[in-house]
C-alpha cells in the first residue's frame, strides 16, 4: 500500500513530496511495484507450486516518516482504537467533555456546496488529488474545525479511521462529512483521509448517533504537528450533493438549505477514533 493515487505511482503527490523511495518503481530499494504485481499472480494463480514471500504478507508506506514497513498482518493487532473528542472552541482532545458544551452550528447550502481540495480522487485535472493545503476549506463558515494541541512526540496512525458524530439536521435528509488533517509546524493543514455518510433524520432537529468511515491509512503525525478534524456536509464534485429534501438522488429537482448541528457533551460524545500505533 503506497501514498499514490491512481495510476499516478510517483513520489510527488498533491503538495508533498514522499522522498524518492515512494516511487513506485523503487519501492525503498524493493523492485518495481508492477514486478511485484506479476509475482502476486503467479504466486497465486500461476501453474506450478508457489514460491515462498520475500516480503512480509502487507507492505505498506508510512506517510510522515515516508518509509515502508513489512507487517505480517492487517489491520495491524498492536494498534489501539483512540478516541479525540470534539470539544469547546474548535479543540480535539483525549478527554471527552466533562460537562455539557454548546453544540456547535452551521448552515449547509446545496447550492453553495464545499469545493473538492484533494483526497483520493478520479476526476478531471482540474481537481488535483492527493494532500492539498485545505486554507480556503477551513476558512469557509460552513465547515468546523477542530484541532489538538500541538504533539509532543511523534504519533502513528496506522488502520481504519472513523468518526462518530452525534448530529442534528432540522430537514428530512443530509450528508456528513468528516476529514482528518495534518498541520504542521508552520500552521498550513493538508488532508489525510475522508468519508462521508448520507443519513435521514428520525425527526427535523433530533440528535442522532452517525458513524463516518473514512477508510485506511498510515501516518506518523510527528511531533510539533496537530491533529485535525474537519466537520461539514459537502465535498462536491467528488460527492454528489445532498439537496436536503429528501427526494430521491436521481430525479430530485428542490433544494434547501439545512440548519446543521454537532453535539459533543457527555451524553453525546463526538469524536474520531484513530487506530494508534504505540512505539516500538
Amino acid at each position: 500500500m503506497g501514498p499514490w493515487t491512481h495510476i499516478d505511482w510517483r513520489h510527488v503527490i498533491g503538495d508533498v513530496n514522499f522522498g524518492f523511495g515512494a516511487h513506485s518503481d523503487f519501492m525503498g530499494m524493493r523492485g518495481r511495484v508492477h514486478d511485484m504485481q506479476i509475482d502476486w499472480f503467479q504466486r497465486t494463480i500461476g501453474d506450478g507450486e508457489a514460491l515462498e514471500p520475500d516480503t512480509g504478507q502487507v507492505l505498506l508506506f508510512v506517510m510522515g516518516t515516508n518509509q515502508w514497513r513489512e507487517e505480517t498482518e492487517w489491520p495491524l493487532s498492536r494498534a489501539v482504537d483512540t478516541d479525540f473528542h470534539l470539544r469547546a472552541d474548535g479543540r480535539l482532545t483525549a478527554e471527552p467533555p466533562p460537562v455539557a458544551e454548546q453544540a456547535e452550528e452551521f448552515t449547509y447550502d446545496p447550492l453553495d456546496p464545499v469545493p473538492t481540495t484533494g483526497g483520493a480522487l478520479l476526476m478531471t485535472d482540474d481537481f488535483r488529488p492527493g494532500p492539498l493545503d485545505q486554507a480556503a476549506v477551513e476558512t469557509r463558515e460552513d465547515v468546523l474545525v477542530f484541532t489538538t494541541e500541538p504533539l509532543t512526540q511523534d504519533t502513528e496512525v496506522t488502520g481504519r479511521v472513523r468518526a462518530v458524530l452525534f448530529a442534528a439536521t432540522d430537514g428530512p435528509s443530509t450528508d456528513w462529512v468528516a476529514r482528518l488533517c495534518d498541520v504542521d509546524e508552520n500552521g498550513v493543514s493538508r488532508n489525510v483521509t475522508d468519508g462521508i455518510v448520507r443519513v435521514r433524520a428520525a425527526a427535523p432537529g433530533e440528535a442522532a448517533e452517525h458513524v463516518v468511515d473514512l477508510w485506511s491509512t498510515s501516518i506518523v503525525f510527528r511531533a510539533g504537528h496537530r491533529i485535525r478534524l474537519q466537520v461539514t456536509s459537502s465535498n462536491f464534485p467528488r460527492w454528489d450533493r445532498n439537496l436536503n429534501t429528501g427526494e430521491p438522488e436521481d430525479s430530485a429537482t428542490t433544494a434547501r438549505v439545512a440548519r446543521q448541528q454537532i453535539f459533543h457533551d457527555p451524553d453525546r460524545p463526538s469524536r474520531i477514533i484513530l487506530p494508534v500505533v504505540p512505539p516500538a
